[in-house]
């Protein structure tokens, strides 16, 4: 995401020390209080997590602050039927869909 100029919006319970440690401090890498300030401003929704915070979100809310709405779930935690007839357009590895491949 950094290579094709993306600021990316953390917020993880249980590990931003860790995103610290592994990323350091970088203009690109805002670390947010908590998972709704992470959605304002983004254009997508990247789930690299399972905490069980995640995993009953407001999807209507997701939906209604992401500049596009789609998701791209790393866990695999929702069912994609469901995010889908909210009108959210949904990536989960291993579900068979797929994106483009993008050049940077």
């Amino acid at each position: 995401l950094w290579a094709a100029g993306a600021t990316v919006q953390v917020f993880d319970p249980e590990a931003m020390d860790e995103v610290i440690r592994i990323y350091g401090e970088r203009k690109d890498l805002l670390l947010m209080k908590n998972k709704e300030a992470a959605l304002e401003g983004a254009d997508a929704l990247i789930i690299v997590t399972e905490w069980q915070s995640f995993r009953a979100p407001d999807f209507k809310k997701i939906k209604d602050t992401l500049i596009t709405p789609v998701i791209f779930d790393g866990r695999n935690l929702y069912e994609p039927e469901k995010i889908e007839a909210m009108g959210i357009q949904y990536y989960a590895i291993g579900r068979g869909r797929s994106v483009k491949n993008v050049e940077v």
